[in-house]
């Protein structure tokens, strides 16, 4: 590998760090009785309101409808996951030391599939929270759902909810970027040195 792309490959593993400082998603709410709007913001190891007081708010909200409480303490997701992450950073900075192209191709499929497997626990998370209901609730809707939407807007009754990958994600993807240029870098100087 180049001295380019060795540079690269370490500044991408370095950036993965910013989903610490930097949301990874916000679900942002609007409704008549809030019309200036309240969200969440899920990091990679807790989950904050958009304002202070908008989760406990929410929690407020949903305990109506009989949703859970969003109780950050007892997602596991948010206790493993900053491991993971600056395993990947450890691992990423290794391998640029190393300069073996085949890692720098592991190195993407790694970050790859944890950001699959995040958006499909993402998904179930919210799938349990917007069925799971509570059937003591103060108010029922029979058949109805409050699923979040995944990616997107969606009206829930007279609540509009909507969620978007936020800073965190797109420093991820940054990095991913980052790891196939390095990569192609690689190979173009090969290919230059060959002719």
């Amino acid at each position: 590998m180049t001295t380019t792309s060795r540079i690269i490959v370490a500044v991408a593993s370095v950036l993965l760090l910013g989903t610490f400082i930097q949301p990874i998603w916000k679900i942002g709410i609007e409704a008549p009785q809030y019309p200036e709007g309240m969200g969440i913001y899920i990091w990679i190891n807790q989950i904050t309101g958009e304002n202070p007081g908008d989760l406990n708010t929410l929690n407020e909200l949903n305990h109506y409808i009989g949703m859970k409480r969003i109780e950050p303490d007892s997602i596991p997701e948010l206790q493993y996951m900053p491991y993971i992450i600056i395993g990947l950073t450890i691992l990423g900075l290794l391998f640029s030391l190393i300069g073996k192209t085949p890692l720098i191709y592991l190195m993407v499929g790694l970050v790859m599939i944890l950001a699959v497997v995040g958006i499909v626990d993402f998904y179930l998370w919210e799938y349990d929270y917007g069925h799971n209901l509570d059937p003591n609730a103060a108010i029922k809707m029979p058949g109805m759902s409050f699923q979040p939407p995944l990616i997107g807007g969606k009206q829930l009754m007279n609540i509009y909810a909507l969620s978007l990958p936020w800073v965190g994600t797109w420093l991820m993807t940054i990095s991913i970027f980052m790891y196939v240029y390095a990569i192609l870098l690689n190979r173009k100087k090969k290919r230059v040195a060959a002719a």
